[in-house]
C-alpha cells in the first residue's frame, strides 16, 4: 500500500467495503483450509470416525460441525493414509492425492462464510464510521463497540443458516423435505430452536471481536506511528492482526472449547438417535464444570498451540487483504474524484 497524502484518499462505499471484505475471506481460505484439513486427517487417522460422529471443520473464517456419514466411504476425511505428522502428511496427501485435496470441503462451507465475513467487516466500518460522529475520531471504545455489534448481528443472522447447512449435509434431503423438517421441528419447539447452540458461539465470539477489534486499532496507531505513515501499509495490517487475533484467541478458548463440546455433543445425540441432553446439562457454564471436573482447569485450555497456528495466521490475512483492498478503493475514489 503506498503512502499517498490524505488528499489523495476518498472514503470507500458500502459496496467496496463488501467485494474488499470477500476478497480478504476467499484469500484467508485458500490459504488457512489446507492446515485443519491436515488435522482433521491427522485425527480420523488416530480415532477413526464412525458414523453420526462429528468433528469441527475450519476454512478459516468460521468453524462448520461436519457429520460424518458411514454410506459415504470416498468422503475426504476417510481416505487412508499413515502420517508421521503435519508435514508428512502435507508431502503424501499432495503426492498421492494431488494439490486440490489440501482444499477438500471448502466450496459448501464458503457458502457460509462468505456471507458471514462480509456482513461482520462492512458492519464493523460502517458502525465505526457512525460512531465516530457521535463519539469522536479517538474515542477508544469505539473498537470495541463496533466490534461487539457487527459480530453479535453476523452470528445472529447466520446461525440458523449454518444449523439448516449441517442437517442438509448429514441427511441428503431434497429442498422439500428440509422444509418440511423445519417446519416440524418449528412446529414443536418453536423459532428459537433454529438458534441452538447460538448462545456458545456468542459468548466465543463477541468478546473475541470487543478484544481483537480494540488491540488491531491500537497496534495499528502504534505501528503507523513509529514507521511514520498516515495509512497503514499491508506490514502494519499483517502484524497488527496476527498480533490481536492470537491475544484474542487465547483469552476466549475456553469459550471455545465449551463451544466445541456443546455442538458436536448435541449433533451426536441427533445423528446417532440418544437422548438429547436437558438444557441445564448443555449450558456453557455446565459445560465448564464437567471439563474441569475431568480434566482440571487445563482442560479449558486444551489445544491452545493448534488454534493459534489457525488463529493468528486467518486475522493476519483476512485483514490485510482487506485493508489493501479498502486502500486500493480509497485511492481508486480520489483520482475519479479529481478527474471527474
Amino acid at each position: 500500500m503506498a503512502e499517498m497524502s490524505d488528499s489523495n484518499l476518498a472514503k470507500t462505499t458500502v459496496i467496496q467495503q463488501a467485494i474488499a471484505s470477500c476478497c480478504g475471506a476467499i484469500i484467508t481460505s485458500l490459504f488457512v483450509t489446507p492446515l485443519d484439513v491436515i488435522k482433521t486427517r491427522l485425527q480420523a487417522q488416530s480415532n477413526p470416525f464412525y458414523k453420526g460422529k462429528c468433528f469441527v471443520y475450519s476454512n478459516g473464517l468460521m468453524d462448520h460441525i461436519c457429520v460424518c456419514d458411514n454410506g459415504d466411504s470416498k468422503a475426504w476425511y476417510k481416505k487412508p493414509g499413515h502420517f508421521k505428522g503435519m508435514l508428512d502428511a502435507f508431502v503424501k496427501i499432495t503426492q498421492r492425492e494431488g494439490v486440490k485435496s489440501l482444499w477438500s470441503g471448502l466450496p459448501p462451507t464458503l457458502i457460509m462464510a462468505l456471507p458471514t465475513t462480509v456482513i461482520y467487516f462492512t458492519c464493523y466500518d460502517q458502525l465505526s464510521e457512525a460512531l465516530k460522529s457521535r463519539l469522536g475520531k479517538d474515542d477508544e471504545h469505539i473498537p470495541i463497540l463496533a466490534g461487539s455489534l457487527s459480530r453479535f448481528g453476523s452470528v445472529t443472522i447466520v446461525s440458523p443458516l449454518e444449523l439448516i447447512r449441517t442437517r442438509m449435509q448429514f441427511r441428503k434431503f431434497s429442498y422439500r423435505q428440509l422444509y418440511l423438517c423445519i417446519s416440524s421441528k418449528v412446529a414443536s419447539d418453536g423459532w428459537l430452536s433454529l438458534w441452538r447452540g447460538w448462545s456458545s458461539t456468542v459468548l466465543r465470539d463477541v468478546p473475541f471481536s470487543a478484544m481483537y477489534w480494540y488491540n488491531y486499532e491500537h497496534f495499528k496507531k502504534i505501528l503507523c506511528k513509529e514507521l511514520g505513515t498516515h495509512e497503514p501499509t499491508f506490514f502494519i495490517a499483517f502484524a497488527s492482526g496476527a498480533a490481536s487475533g492470537s491475544i484474542a484467541s487465547v483469552i476466549t478458548l475456553p469459550f471455545d472449547v465449551v463451544k466445541t463440546h456443546r455442538q458436536t455433543e448435541l449433533w451426536e445425540c441427533e445423528t446417532l438417535k440418544s437422548a438429547v441432553p436437558q438444557r441445564d446439562s448443555t449450558s456453557t457454564w455446565a459445560v465448564m464444570r464437567k471439563i474441569v471436573a475431568k480434566n482440571g482447569i487445563t482442560g479449558l485450555f486444551a489445544g491452545i498451540i493448534p488454534r493459534l497456528f489457525k488463529v493468528a495466521p486467518a486475522c493476519a490475512i483476512m485483514i490485510s487483504t482487506y485493508e489493501y483492498g479498502k486502500s486500493f478503493f480509497s485511492h481508486l475514489n480520489g483520482k475519479m474524484s479529481q478527474h471527474p
